[in-house]
């Protein structure tokens, strides 16, 4: 993947879960009730906490359950979990800006004693705490309008609405307990006794008139006139060149890391490109019929993040095999990723189609190398078809383009040959870093070099020593997880036996390797000709870091003792088998020509520029907040 790419699916690392709404909320009354005690001065802390939770954790309760019930009348879809989050978020925001603002009168205070310092100052008291927590209820309204308006893809002024819940909550609870209606002089004794209600509360809230209403409207305004700017800004550039919404983008990707739903693939699914894709499948079956191992290689990137999409195709695959499953990388990038889940069970079916297609026969030849430039390549024919898998180790090299997989193909098919099953051995990368980032592109030079390299493996074969087939497999899933680069199918290992002639397949469940690793694991397999260590290229290893490649968190050692135990029991595992190969064509949507790139790059800018182009936007709307109450 490109540098662009690589900083898309590390976006990865920024998935969680959204807990619970209950557990969202009994944090926030315990954040609410430490506050309540830092902030108010009263002779009992259980007192001060109590005041804490009712005017601190009350507007983030009220907010928690009304905000979905009224975004949800209103045709938005918040649920309760995210609702609760968001009212944590913006209630630990107003805690953190009331606490700089106590921090700072503290300052100023000690600073004026010893130096007598200016009026300015010593204005700083409680009016300055008070005008502190008016900014920190707009900034409220302004993140909670930014998230409604993307995960609920309302109009500004219709997301207005639920987005003021929390700010209008805490305004209220401020205009009872001030007792700012005797400054209005209306209302009788009902009305005061339970709209003004300043004796309940502590005496810090006596600074509050009703001027102050008026101003954190007008500066609510302005806040949401900073979200409109700042909307504006960031969606521009994704209309003009991807003709969606940053917006759809933003509900996608938050619902995926929040919840792990599947809304980030329809959007996905609006940006991507209908695609013919070859799907290959290689069959072995023992004397009596049941199927032993199935290789099965789709045309397609397993991409382009976590189970997004065809990240998790390999174990898809797996899942679906009747013998033990190897799902290889093939000659695709993350163009050709899948733009959404169920285009998977189109791949599965087309696998299953050609599955029933299959001609099998006892006729196999021994495996076979050969090479051009970089390129390496051992291959393997099984009647009129062929098995042939490349790579570039040393040499970095990370995806080979759609179309250089189908020329090299056709390169090995005019010898002769009928189905030809090209894989991408996906086995030797420097990750992300240098100016040569791996792909193998139409036009380079490496790419002539694996069409080349694709001939001579094909004209090979055709004269190749051929006998019965023999097949052993064994797998282990490893004790081994995603966050040391290696997926849920582990490490499998196929070895085929024709006459005295042995060759070693392994597939590790991971996303490219180590420089040097591939070699390593080769030169220590024993007990066969020939050898070759593979990736799926699965992306749920991509939840942790983008580069998270195997060999980059696992001991070396430890790995070969692994591959090589496994090596030797699929060994004793040899028994004859027949083997067929046949291809269907699926048509599935994928993100198309460019498309991925576009999408990287957009998300990548809008992720670095958008923060310093809010960063402006906050700076602007304090420096007027700042003056609307200078003015005041």
């Amino acid at each position: 993947m490109t540098q662009t790419q690589g900083d898309l699916a590390g976006l990865s690392r920024f998935i969680f879960r959204v807990p619970n709404w209950h557990s969202t909320l009994t944090f926030a009354l315990v954040i609410a009730a430490v506050t309540g005690v830092a902030v108010f001065d009263g002779r009992y802390v259980l007192g001060d906490a109590w005041e804490g939770i009712f005017f601190i954790g009350l507007p983030t309760i009220a907010a928690s359950v009304i905000t979905p019930y009224v975004d949800g009348r209103l045709g938005g879809q918040l649920t309760h979990n995210r609702a609760s989050l968001l009212a944590l978020t913006c209630e630990l925001v107003t805690v953190a800006i009331l606490m700089m603002a106590g921090v700072m009168g503290l300052l100023t205070g000690t600073v004026q004693d010893l130096l007598l310092a200016a009026p300015v100052v010593g204005a700083l008291g409680q009016q300055f705490v008070f005008d502190a927590l008016l900014l920190a209820l707009a900034s409220i309204f302004a993140i909670r309008l930014f998230v409604i308006v993307a995960v609920s893809r309302h109009s500004l002024l219709v997301a207005a609405i639920p987005a003021s819940i929390q700010t209008v909550a805490a305004a209220v609870l401020l205009f009872i307990y001030s007792g700012t209606l005797r400054f209005l002089e209306v209302g009788g004794p009902i009305l005061n006794s339970y709209l003004s209600r300043p004796q309940a509360a502590p005496p810090e809230l006596t600074v509050v008139i009703p001027r102050d209403f008026v101003l954190l409207g007008i500066i609510c305004l302005v806040y949401a006139c900073g979200v409109a700017l700042f909307l504006w800004a960031i969606d521009s550039p994704w209309r003009r060149s991807l003709d969606v919404s940053v917006l759809d983008f933003v509900r996608g990707f938050i619902g995926h890391i929040a919840e792990g739903t599947r809304e980030l693939e329809d959007f996905f699914e609006e940006i991507g490109e209908e695609a013919m894709v070859p799907v290959t499948v290689l069959v072995f079956r023992t004397e009596n019929g049941a199927e032993k191992a199935r290789f099965v290689l789709p045309m397609i990137h397993p991409g382009p993040m976590g189970e997004i999409g065809g990240g998790n195709l390999p174990e898809r695959v797996a899942r679906r095999a009747e013998g033990l499953a190897f799902p290889p990388h093939a000659t695709a990038g993350h163009d050709f990723n899948l733009v959404t889940e169920r285009e998977v069970d189109t791949i599965l079916d087309a696998a299953d189609t050609a599955t029933g297609e299959i001609e099998f026969t006892d006729e196999a030849t021994v495996s076979v190398r050969a090479g051009e430039g970089d390129a390496k390549l051992v291959g393997q024919a099984f009647g009129d078809d062929a098995l042939a898998v490349a790579t570039y180790a040393p040499s970095f090299a990370d995806d080979v383009e759609y179309a250089v997989g189908l020329s090299a193909s056709a390169e090995a098919r005019s010898a002769g040959l009928d189905d030809v099953m090209l894989i991408d051995a996906h086995n030797s990368n420097n990750g992300l870093n240098g100016g040569d980032l791996g792909h193998v592109t139409p036009g380079s030079r490496r790419s002539f070099d694996m069409i080349s390299g694709a001939g001579k493996v094909g004209r090979r074969l055709v004269d190749a020593e051929q006998g019965q087939p023999k097949l052993g497999v064994t797998w282990d899933e490893t004790p081994w997880g995603p966050e040391d680069g290696i997926g849920p199918l582990g490490i499998r290992v196929a070895v085929l036996e024709v006459g005295d002639h042995r060759t070693a397949y392994v597939l590790i469940d991971g996303n490219n390797m180590e420089p040097g690793l591939r070699g390593t694991l080769v030169d220590a397999i024993e007990g066969v000709d020939h050898a070759e260590v593979m990736t799926t290229d699965t992306h749920i290893v991509n939840t942790v870091e983008a580069d998270n490649q195997v060999g980059a968190a696992i001991d070396d050692d430890d790995l070969i003792s692994l591959v090589t135990d496994l090596v030797a029991g699929a060994t004793d595992d040899v028994e004859p088998v027949e083997a067929g190969m046949a291809s269907e064509r699926a048509a599935v949507t994928v993100f198309g020509n460019d498309r991925t790139e576009t999408l990287a790059s957009h998300a990548n800018a809008m992720i670095s520029m958008g923060a310093t182009l809010a960063a402006a936007v906050v700076v602007a709307v304090i420096t007027i907040s700042i003056v609307l109450f200078a003015l005041a």
